[in-house]
């Protein structure tokens, strides 16, 4: 392992829900227009998927947690403008290199339909997932055996009560 023991592993990356909104108004335009799809977005990783890695590359006290954010953009061409800009393009090397105009402009105009605001813009959704873990040192924090508690949360709940947590 390239971390020194107890030594911290920080990423965060984009998650598999991002750009869904591209990712669908894509679909239905490429089914329309071509009979079938190429991607046009690179696959990216599932948060369920996330701890697993961290598990995987032999890290302790793995921790994954997630967050969404939603950018509004003037139109789908604006948006792919930007993502162009961003480096964003798609890195699969097995996809259709050609992008046929009417397809392109048919995935901006379903893009608008289905999720355009009353103000014409339109949403681009972000999902960030952070993972955190920890090269193994033997000073670290070990989970208890199971069973080994001596409180149990039915105790717990008795003594401090249960709270309702509003979303």
């Amino acid at each position: 392992m390239a971390l020194k023991p107890d030594g911290l592993f920080l990423v965060s990356i984009l998650g598999g829900e991002t750009l869904r909104e591209l990712r669908i108004a894509c679909t239905v335009a490429q089914m329309e227009r071509e009979g079938g799809i190429s991607p046009r977005i690179s696959p990216l990783a599932q948060v369920r998927d996330a701890g697993n890695l961290l598990t995987r590359a032999g890290l302790a006290l793995p921790a994954v947690d997630v967050d969404e954010f939603t950018i509004r953009y003037g139109s789908a061409l604006e948006l792919i403008e930007h993502l162009r800009s961003m480096g964003e393009t798609n890195a699969l090397l097995q996809r259709n290199q050609i992008l046929k105009k009417e397809t392109a402009l048919a995935t901006a105009s379903i893009y608008q339909s289905m999720f355009g605001g009353e103000d014409g813009s339109i949403p681009a959704t972000f999902q960030v997932i952070y993972m955190t873990g920890w090269a193994p040192d033997p000073s670290q924090q070990k989970p208890k055996r199971r069973g080994s508690a001596n409180v149990s949360f039915e105790d717990l709940q008795r003594e401090f009560g249960t709270s309702q947590q509003t979303p």
